[in-house]
Parts: C-alpha cells; structure tokens; sequence
C-alpha cells in the first residue's frame, strides 16, 4: 500500500462520507456521481432519496480505487441508508471498509434525542440533527453535522463564495459556491439556481484534490 496516498485519502473520506427544505418526491431523486483524485477517475459515489409515507429514505453507495503502477494502493467501500423526517436525521445505518479498516454507525430517534452508536460509544444528541447531506441545501444553514463514518458530531462553519460557471455533463451551468470548514479537510459545494446539488471538492494534503462530478 502506497502510504502517501492512503493517509490524506483517508483523512478527506471521514469527513466527506460520513451525505431549504426538499419538496415530497413522487419519484426517487438520484445524483450519480463519477469520483476523481486530481485527474484519476477512482470511482463513484451514488445517492437515491425517495419517499417512504410521511419520511424520506436517503441510500448510498460509494466504491473508491486508487491504483499505482497498476496495484491497487488504497480501496474504499461505504454503504448508507438514511430516515429523514423533514430536515431532521430519524435513523441512520452506515458500514464503511476503509482500506481493510471496518466501521459502523447506528442513529435512532428516541423522543426528543438522537442516540448515535459507534465506535465512538454511545452519545445523544438533542434537537434536529443533520448529517453531511449535501443533498439537501438546509445543511448549508447549520453549525454541526453529523458524520456518518466515524459519528462525531462536528462543529462547521459554512460560507457563501459567490457564483460561477462549472461544467456539469458536459455543458457550462452558473452554480452557487459555497465552503466547509471545521473538518480536516476543506469541502467546496455547488448547487444550482434551485438548489440541486451539483459538484463537490475537497482539498487533501499535499494540495490533491478528491472531485464528485455529475454523470
């Protein structure tokens, strides 16, 4: 294994995977994204938010590869499945292999709490939680979210870099940009004029660049 590729690597997929309000679907919503370390393709990243009654049900999957000279030097596997009551987290199942490290995140809403096991322990957490759901532009209104990978309760702070063109499939889109900070790694975000999510970037050590482009 290619150390210097799998430490900033690792430190960006425990912040990134860890996921105004949304209008009910009458049909699943999907981003499918094709994922990139500088120019690399490395894989994908899916998400398929759908109805289920009065919730919302978020699934994941991510499939990461990095290879040098042909060897695979880093392998990432994560898979979700997400309850969403409104803009509030309700239940969360999460499996990540980070390289051959296993790890579990379980979320239920108990009342007026959250409970969050992980190998962490075991932590409650009161009010609306959201976890790094990119997906729903509500987050971009919130001080802490919710890592899915490791379930720690992260403190971020979130800011409006103004507009600019972007490429989606292909062709030029004015999107909206904006910033996370408070995790290890910075994390740009972009949307639409209404609010679809679009890109996503993080900056890793050494200046690298993990990249979600639509498909």
């Amino acid at each position: 294994m290619n150390k210097r590729l799998d430490y900033p690597i690792r430190l960006a997929l425990g912040t990134l995977l860890m996921l105004g309000s949304v209008a009910a679907l009458a049909n699943p919503k999907r981003w499918e994204f094709q994922v990139f370390l500088d120019d690399a393709a490395i894989g994908h990243h899916h998400f398929v938010l759908s109805d289920k009654g009065t919730e919302r049900e978020l699934t994941t999957d991510a499939r990461f590869e990095v290879k040098v000279l042909f060897i695979n030097a880093y392998r990432y596997v994560h898979d979700a499945s997400e309850r969403w009551r409104g803009n509030c987290l309700a239940g969360l199942t999460a499996r990540t292999d980070d390289n051959g490290k296993q790890s579990a995140v379980q979320v239920d809403q108990q009342g007026e709490r959250v409970s969050v096991v992980s190998s962490r322990g075991r932590e409650a957490l009161d009010g609306c939680v959201m976890s790094f759901a990119y997906w729903n532009p509500e987050i971009l209104r919130q001080t802490r979210l919710l890592n899915s990978q490791t379930g720690q309760y992260e403190a971020v702070t979130i800011a409006a870099m103004g507009e600019e063109k972007i490429t989606v499939r292909g062709a030029p889109v004015q999107a909206k940009r904006y910033r996370i900070t408070g995790p290890k790694n910075l994390i740009d975000l972009w949307y639409s004029a209404d609010n679809n999510w679009l890109a996503l970037q993080s900056t890793l050590e050494g200046g690298r660049r993990l990249r979600y482009l639509l498909r």
